[in-house]
């Protein structure tokens, strides 16, 4: 795959060589048939005119090649990841976007109508390729490609045949971009995080699920629903599993440093009068919803994924409900990764907060790491 690498760094270098070529009236070689560079449109327009055009209109001052500072590189074209896509670029956190799929027409597809907003977003350069070279040397790379399950097919049976698409995707990925943080996005995430870490071989702060981000946002705009109080102002957190064995933490939901739980003691339980428990029985079943009225979930997820890549990008330091390695904590013996308060900056999780849970809250995190050990340690590598 040499050559490979070749052509990204040519590429690289492409701004300065066209202007030599084309100043002396030559066509240079086309770039590879499989990307699809911001500026595509150049090769239709004759070598000559271009030429005259460009030359005359600007003087080069630089043979330098450009410096790549935050690239991200998302793996899967669907209603997912062009989400993630959309927006991290409304955000404008990376100097160049790649994009990578198996599936050449939709790829293609959603490269151009990228790149034909680009100037609304201020993106400098949209790639993609069925070719994992165009990931190369991304400062991220965000999994969201993955099968879907099948009628009457069990979890173990779906989890290992991602198990096999990711031996294909991390070999790659760690070829091209050995220094990169992961964002595992596909479901179910945090199995997968756990095989993306095995098979990529990255230290475990490098490796990141995107867990339970999503059902924490979901949780707080639910609490605010109740209350007439905006999310933002809504603190409180879902730990454990993305998923039906999710821990909605209530000893610690409050409001401007209010506990909810010293204003309803039951608050959560089978004895509520409010029956507040219905708040997480609803971020669980929403998903489900979801997808039941509109074939899938896409907008919420690609917003939270591009929370985490801020954090991650700016080095701010914020605290994210994300899935990682967790063995050796709240009683957990097990090698699973599940969502706990995580610090996330430029080496990706610094640090893990060490949340006080209730006894019976650490108890149902011990269980929802059960559920997933017992359909991780069935699978084959």
């Amino acid at each position: 795959m040499s050559w490979t690498v070749g052509i990204l760094r040519a590429s690289q270098r492409a701004g300065t060589v066209r202007a030599n070529f084309l100043c002396l009236g030559m066509a240079p070689s086309p770039r590879p048939p499989a990307a699809v560079p911001l500026g595509g449109a150049w090769a239709v327009v004759p070598a000559s005119k271009m030429a005259t055009v460009k030359c005359e209109l600007m003087k080069n001052c630089t043979s330098e090649e450009p410096v790549r500072n935050s690239k991200i590189s998302i793996v899967g074209t669907g209603s997912v990841g062009m989400a993630c896509a959309i927006s991290i670029l409304l955000k404008g956190l990376s100097d160049e976007l790649a994009l990578v799929d198996v599936d050449e027409g939709r790829l293609k597809g959603e490269t151009m109508d990228l790149q034909h907003g680009s100037l609304f977003v201020k993106m400098p350069n949209i790639v993609s390729s069925r070719d994992y070279f165009v990931t190369a040397n991304s400062s991220l790379v965000i999994i969201t490609a993955g099968a879907r399950q099948e009628k009457g097919e069990t979890r173990l049976n779906l989890v290992q045949r991602n198990v096999a698409i990711f031996k294909l995707m991390m070999s790659s990925i760690v070829q091209y971009s050995p220094r990169c943080k992961l964002i595992v996005v596909s479901n179910p995430v945090d199995i997968l995080t756990y095989v993306a870490w095995k098979l990529s071989a990255f230290p475990q702060n490098r490796v990141i699920g995107s867990g339970c981000n999503l059902d924490t946002a979901r949780f707080r705009f639910l609490i605010g629903q109740r209350l007439s109080i905006h999310s933002e102002s809504c603190h409180g957190w879902i730990l454990g599993e993305h998923g039906d064995s999710s821990v909605p933490v209530w000893s610690g939901v409050n409001i401007a440093g209010v506990p909810l739980k010293e204003l309803n003691l039951d608050i959560g339980t089978d004895k509520d009068p409010e029956q507040w428990k219905n708040v997480h029985k609803d971020v669980v079943a929403s998903a489900y919803e979801i997808i039941k009225m509109k074939g899938y979930t896409s907008w919420a997820i690609g917003l939270s994924v591009a929370d985490l890549a801020e954090s991650i990008l700016k080095n701010l330091r914020r605290v994210h409900p994300v899935s990682t390695r967790i063995k050796g904590l709240y009683g957990i013996n097990e090698d699973v990764f599940l969502s706990v308060p995580c610090i996330l900056g430029e080496s990706g999780i610094t640090d893990l907060i060490k949340v006080k849970l209730a006894p019976e809250e650490e108890a149902r995190l011990q269980k929802s790491a059960k559920t997933l050990w017992d359909i991780q340690k069935e699978l084959k590598f």
